[in-house]
């Protein structure tokens, strides 16, 4: 999310419920969140900030890792279940409804001996920090392309594979 605030010029402020800043993304008006609850109540803060904004689930875009994708693919989604995310579950709990667009950025599957909680808390090799840095740079675009050119534009560019 600081990506995305420092490409568009949007100012975070900490609230009670995360670093929040709004500002303009070509003619759209968007606002970004980043919650300071655990992920897994993410819907604790998700509620009441559409509510504060004026904005119904289907104009929300959750960012968030996914265990599914190979580090460095990202998939934009629209609806759907919760891929066994806690964080997802949350907020699809607290807003009673599942009808909100994800970005889901790929970090890969954990060895078979390692926990899953483990994995996507420890930091990432040095390997890896490259893709990462350059998927999280196409994160902002899709983002972009998501808010300004709509969903079927943002799909068809960016849930592609990435090319090694």
């Amino acid at each position: 999310m600081a990506r995305a605030a420092s490409k568009w010029a949007i100012n975070l402020v900490t609230s009670s419920l995360g670093h929040v800043g709004q500002g303009q993304v070509g003619n759209a008006h968007v606002a970004l969140v980043l919650p300071l609850s655990w992920m897994n109540l993410s819907g604790e803060v998700v509620k009441p900030l559409l509510s504060e904004f004026g904005v119904s689930p289907e104009h929300l875009i959750v960012v968030h890792d996914d265990l599914d994708l190979p580090i460095g693919r990202m998939r934009v989604k629209f609806g759907g279940g919760t891929g066994g995310h806690n964080g997802l579950l949350s907020i699809i709990q607290a807003l009673e409804a599942d009808g909100f667009y994800r970005l889901k950025l790929g970090v890969g599957r954990p060895m078979p001996n390692q926990e899953t909680a483990d994995y996507v808390l420890a930091s990432f090799d040095d390997s890896e920090l490259s893709p990462i840095n350059a998927m999280l740079d196409r994160s902002v675009e899709a983002l972009r392309c998501l808010v300004v050119d709509g969903p079927a534009e943002a799909m068809n560019q960016f849930n592609q594979r990435v090319k090694e």
